[in-house]
């Protein structure tokens, strides 16, 4: 199962979303890759990955690298299965991010290389039975790439206005990019990041939202100072404080993803 974590705004926890979830993918036994296709590089860093330190991280074997690669009659490209690399907790990988991405991208437009991702993660879901793609906060080329390569949506959501009208342009982006380039993809949901159950008004949005029939996953995900805490040890929750409020909603919210996931297996078999 291939999930891609999309938002068009930014600062709505796409990067915490993601790698929590892998997390909690490879911490109950399946064999977990993230992707890091945000040159920010924030969940290559939250799992202890710095993209701009050339020392201590390998930048050969970061997403820009796989991506940039060009098999030629007399090149030689790095094998795909050589790219992730493990990470200091038990069955969870990742391909990191890298300030190169920046660098490349019209040369990786230029070059159609947008299903490169895709046919990469052909190869690599024989190793892994989840996948996680995180992705920059805006509808380029790699958000493109990794939209085109995923089987699942998820769309992490901060209740305001702004958002509200973000995401009706993002589902509209989505549909577009759906019927020409990859008809199987599904939006899975939005996860509700940042949840302030005291006030009337985030309430009012997921009403709204619930309206025009987009489907909301629960449990919402509640504001907590712990995951400003989380990144800066980089430790996902899970392994930090595996009893935590957040925690807790994560693994409800992780539970039903795989129900979900297991249920459409069932019907389809």
């Amino acid at each position: 199962m291939r999930r891609v974590i999309f938002n068009q705004k930014g600062g709505v926890g796409k990067s915490s979303i993601a790698t929590n979830l892998a997390a909690l993918s490879a911490a109950q036994g399946y064999k977990t890759l993230l992707i890091d296709l945000d040159v920010q590089g924030n969940s290559s860093h939250y799992l202890g990955y710095d993209p701009r330190d050339d020392a201590g991280t390998d930048q050969s074997k970061s997403i820009a690298e796989l991506l940039n690669q060009t098999v030629g009659w007399f090149s030689v490209s790095t094998p795909v299965k050589a790219f992730p690399q493990p990470t200091q907790f038990p069955k969870l990988d990742i391909i990191p991010s890298s300030p190169k991405l920046e660098k490349i991208e019209s040369e990786l437009e230029r070059r159609y290389k947008i299903y490169k991702l895709r046919d990469a993660l052909d190869e690599l879901e024989k190793d892994y039975d989840r996948i996680y793609i995180d992705t920059p906060p805006n509808f380029n080329f790699f958000s493109k790439a990794a939209l085109i390569a995923a089987q699942r949506l998820l769309i992490p959501f901060d209740c305001d206005s702004f958002s509200q009208q973000a995401l009706m342009t993002l589902l509209n982006n989505v549909a577009e990019l759906r019927e020409d380039h990859n008809r199987t993809l599904e939006v899975e949901g939005v996860i509700v990041n940042m949840f302030n159950a005291q006030a009337n008004f985030p309430a009012k949005i997921i009403a709204d939202l619930s309206d025009i029939g987009l489907p909301i996953l629960k449990p919402y995900l509640p504001l907590s100072v712990k995951m400003k805490e989380s990144h800066y040890h980089q430790q996902p929750l899970i392994h930090m404080l595996p009893n935590h409020k957040l925690t807790q909603a994560f693994e409800q919210l992780f539970a039903h993803l795989e129900q979900t996931t297991s249920n459409r297996l069932e019907t389809e078999q």
